[in-house]
Parts: structure tokens; sequence; C-alpha cells
């Protein structure tokens, strides 16, 4: 089977050293099985889209070595696609409003119990729920292995479009991925716990499901992940050299100090030959025996 990955970016603000870690990583795994790595712009949340972002963020992509294969994907031109499977969920009964508020969400610990499964809501003014018939729990990732989540979170049924009318990211990144024929997916730790959604999703879409590797994150001085919503700064493209290689040295990659000043394609080539998953495995290890 082909390898074909993918870097999925939201356009909420420039990339940060957090969202190049993932890039890197996931370019470096797919070059390595002489696979496809692929770039596409999750943009379906105009609210926290930042003017300029999706243009800035390619150019860092390529001002750091990372060349896509094939054409960028915009999610925002492919709602249409997403509403029409949505309808067709829901007049197949896949799918139902669901008119939960917040405050009763809190109440339950954001477990969703499937209050309005069979309440027939108009799907006017509510949130659309996937009716989640998994019997699993757990799978396994290649570089956390077995991971087990909790039934009641693995097992619910989980929003596809808000309440706002926006179209969610469980069913727009499933349907691309299907789409794209992606066959792994190597992305950061914090999307770990919807891999089960994820995988449910998929099934019922009739594709075939991706291998996941997740990537341990990378923090703040203050012990916050690092992210846009946290305030990480962009990474700067005139420190791309010395900026790799930090991100090397985070996957566990053991990049030799002299490399941090080489031009970013020597040390993308680099990376590309000595790419070791099981040198990220035993910094995630680190990781959780320090959480």
């Amino acid at each position: 089977m082909t390898y074909i990955g993918r870097f999925a970016p939201s356009p909420s603000g420039p990339l940060h050293f957090g969202s190049l870690i993932t890039a890197l990583a996931s370019y470096c795994d797919a070059k390595a099985h002489n696979g496809l790595w692929l770039v596409r712009m999750e943009d379906i949340d105009p609210p926290r889209e930042m003017p300029g972002a999706k243009q800035l963020i390619l150019q860092q992509l390529e001002a750091f070595g990372l060349h896509w294969d094939r054409q960028v994907i915009y999610q925002s031109e492919r709602l249409d696609l997403y509403q029409q499977q949505i309808d067709t969920w829901l007049r197949e009964h896949l799918a139902y409003a669901c008119s939960c508020t917040r405050k009763r969400m809190k109440s339950i610990n954001h477990q969703y119990d499937g209050y309005c499964r069979d309440k027939h809501n108009s799907a006017d003014n509510c949130a659309i729920r996937f009716i989640n018939n998994t019997t699993i729990n757990q799978f396994n990732d290649q570089i956390y292995g077995l991971c087990e989540l909790p039934r009641l979170h693995a097992q619910q049924d989980f929003i596809i479009k808000r309440k706002d009318g926006l179209v969610a990211y469980q069913i727009a990144v499933c349907m691309d991925d299907v789409a794209q024929g992606i066959s792994h997916v190597v992305r950061g730790y914090d999307l770990l716990d919807t891999t089960i959604w994820q995988k449910a999703l998929i099934a019922q879409l009739g594709g075939n499901t991706p291998e996941y590797a997740h990537i341990p994150l990378a923090y703040a001085d203050d012990g916050r992940k690092l992210s846009k919503q946290n305030g990480a700064t962009a990474i700067e493209v005139n420190q791309a050299s010395s900026l790799l290689h930090a991100a090397l040295e985070h996957l566990g990659q053991q990049p030799p100090k002299a490399l941090s000043t080489e031009n970013v394609e020597t040390i993308i080539s680099w990376a590309v030959k000595h790419w070791q998953r099981e040198k990220v495995q035993n910094i995630a290890v680190k990781q959780l025996n320090n959480a």
C-alpha cells in the first residue's frame, strides 16, 4: 500500500514550534517510507481564522524545506460535501439533532449520555450528533502502543455539526482522509482521544482506517502546551535551521550539533535519512513517566 500522509493545520495563526514539530514528524515519516506528504488547510471555523494565515503557513512550510506533494486542499471549499453527508445520515437515522445546553453537558461532565437520541428534535438551532455504535475503547498507536480510553468517552455520540451551524472537525477530517486515501496520520498527542471516534466515522464512510502515530507535545516554560490558544510565538524563517535542529532534538532523533548551521534542505535530507520512530517512542515514554 502506498504511504500517504498529511499535515492539516488550522489557519487561526502562523505555525509555532509545536506545529513545526508535528509537520516535521509527519513529513519525515512519510518520506522515510517513500510516501507522499499532503497539506490540507482546516479552514472551517471562520471566527477563529486569522486573515492571511493560510498563505503564511504555506510560506513557512516552504521556508523550512517541507514541500508538499499534490494540490493543497481547503476544507472551506468542501462544505457542501460535508453537509450532504450529514443530511444523508440524518435521513438514515445515523445522526440526530441535539438541543443539550452547555450547562447540561457540564452537569454530566461532558460525557454525552444520548439524551436527545430519541427526541426527534428539529435540526434548526441544534447540534448534530453521530450515532456512535462502536464497541471498542482501545487502539494501537504507532508511538504510544496500546491506548485505552474511558468507555463513556469512546462510545458516546459526538458532534459532527455545531449548534452555530459550522461543520465540526470530526466529520471534515474523516471525509477528507478517506477522499485523499490517507494511510498514515502523524499528529499531536492532544488529538489521541478522538481517534476512536474517527475510526467509527471512517468505518461508516466505507473508507480504510489510517495507521495513527501521536507525537509528544512541546511545552512552554510555564508547563502549558505550545498552542495558538496559549499564545505560542510564530516560528521565524530566519531561524529555520536552528529551529529544525531543535525540533529534531525534541523528537529524539539526536541530530549532530553541526547540523544546526546547515541550510534547511541539508537538515531535512538528514532528518529523512535518519528518521526513527523508535526514538520518538522513547521521548513519549519519558513524558508519560514524568507526568
